[in-house]
């Protein structure tokens, strides 16, 4: 899945638990912003049928209907590295590239 505060994958062993943080930034993975669900035009934000809305989209919750994304989000990752980024690093460093 993708971590919806920086950007980075995060490789999954199993399901994603109520307490589970991505290992980059401390961000909850078990949130809203991290649904494949999450949908910032549909009712209460997620294209699920849910009776009331979360109040935190980037907190941790208990709703049912989580699946973790897959796509990296339009915003919040921008100023973020990439794994492109990290890759690119390797390869200047691999070769004392200078910038």
């Amino acid at each position: 899945m993708i971590c919806h505060a920086c950007g980075r994958e995060v490789r999954l062993l199993g399901r994603v638990g109520r307490l589970d943080r991505c290992n980059e930034c401390g961000a909850d993975l078990h949130c809203c912003r991290n649904c494949r669900f999450f949908d910032a035009g549909a009712r209460f934000e997620c294209r699920e049928p849910i009776a009331e809305p979360v109040r935190d989209k980037a907190a941790a919750n208990h709703c049912e209907h989580f699946a973790p994304n897959t796509k990296v989000a339009l915003t919040g990752a921008s100023k973020s590295r990439t794994a492109a980024d990290d890759a690119r690093k390797a390869f200047d460093q691999l070769f004392k590239k200078k910038n």
